[in-house]
């Protein structure tokens, strides 16, 4: 129209009618108040960098006044909390394979000798260093502690017959991933938020595309049931999902050299039940969803902490108990040492049940509010 001039009422009816709808549109807006409240509190409060208090097993047969000394300046300096004292070697391997302990301090049977003769012992430190960010802070501070550790015991006469070099030898074994290569600890990573991120989003916008075209209110008039509807619209997504982590594993040892020592079939098979976790957790956002715009708020919501509360930006032990607890509830933690342990360790099942029984009860739980929730749609 020639000639329209600007006008002050219309620019406030509109605006009014934004806030309005706004204000009806509950979910918009808690997530235009939530998100920056969470990274607030995820950022400010839950992510260090610096992880201390990492569960640290102790194995040595040298019961003296200096092994004990040591092991209280380990505790002392923040970096290790003494959780285990296996007998055995094997136990010790056992622990760290499954991920229990961080670290396995090994004290040789003839440390207080070497020592008093000057010999500088040896003193085995193993550290699982697949996440090479979590332990590097505190392996520089165990062979800090080489030096200064027994200072005080080894005071006067006896220090003085004591060579100047550090008394004690700490050797430092960084196991499956010695060299500290970023790539072995990302690329895995990734193969767990990309699967979050797209199972997710296209399950989450599956049922609420159809509604908003009309077709779901036909699907409802069917005979289907509710557990046949959300499985029939959950099983191509699988597919889709186990090209994805074919394309991603072939990129992984080709491109990135990432090592693969454990089973691919017990790989794929955890693979399954995570896809199938959060393909679960996609379909009931789309049950609860009103539209499409709903349904990817919702993914981003849970995306969010997934990424940083599950030990992939961030070192997991770094975090408060409080962030900790929330990140266990979360399929994507536990399936990061789930696949960390097949690739780099060679876990078996028996090493990896432990992370795999959250992931299965989490999918049970979401396939439960989702069938309550199709069920009220159906009413």
């Amino acid at each position: 129209m020639t000639g329209a001039t600007f006008s002050l009422s219309r620019w406030i009816g509109i605006l009014v009618k934004e806030f309005i709808q706004l204000k009806r549109d509950r979910l918009t807006f808690g997530m235009i108040i939530g998100i920056p409240v969470m990274q607030l509190i995820l950022f400010g409060y839950a992510i260090n960098t610096d992880p201390k208090n990492l569960p640290t097993a102790v194995r040595g047969a040298d019961a003296s006044i200096f092994t004990r000394t040591f092991v209280a300046a380990l505790e002392n300096s923040g970096y290790f909390r003494i959780t285990y004292r296996p007998e055995t070697e094997a136990e010790a391997t056992a622990l760290l394979e499954r991920g229990e302990v961080q670290f396995v301090v090994t004290i040789p049977p003839d440390f207080t000798r070497r020592l008093m003769r000057g010999q500088a012992p040896e003193l085995l430190v193993e550290a699982d260093a697949s996440d090479p960010t979590a332990v590097s802070n505190a392996v520089a501070a165990a062979q800090r502690l080489a030096a200064t550790a027994l200072s005080r015991d080894l005071a006067g006469a006896l220090g003085k017959s004591l060579p100047l070099s550090p008394p004690v030898d700490v050797r430092v074994h960084r196991l499956y991933n010695p060299e500290g290569v970023t790539a072995y600890n990302i690329v895995p990573g990734l193969l767990g938020t990309i699967l979050t991120m797209t199972m997710v989003l296209m399950t989450g916008l599956a049922v609420t595309r159809e509604r908003e075209r009309g077709t779901f209110e036909n699907l409802l008039s069917t005979p289907a049931l509710p557990i046949e509807v959300m499985t029939g619209k959950i099983v191509p997504y699988i597919m889709i999902g186990l090209i994805q982590v074919t394309l991603i594993l072939l990129a992984a040892r080709f491109i990135f050299n990432v090592p693969m020592h454990g089973s691919l079939l017990v790989l794929f098979g955890v693979v399954f039940i995570f896809i199938a976790a959060n393909l679960s957790l996609g379909i009931t956002f789309s049950t609860l969803a009103r539209n499409q715009l709903q349904a990817m708020q919702m993914t981003f919501f849970f995306f969010l902490p997934s990424i940083l509360l599950s030990g992939f930006m961030f070192p997991f032990r770094g975090m408060p108990e409080w962030a900790q607890a929330i990140g266990n509830l979360l399929p994507l933690t536990h399936f990061l040492l789930l696949v960390r342990g097949v690739l780099l360790k060679g876990s078996g099942l028996d090493q990896l049940w432990p992370q795999v029984w959250p992931i299965v009860v989490f999918m049970a739980v979401v396939i439960g509010i989702g069938l309550l929730f199709y069920r009220r749609t159906l009413d």
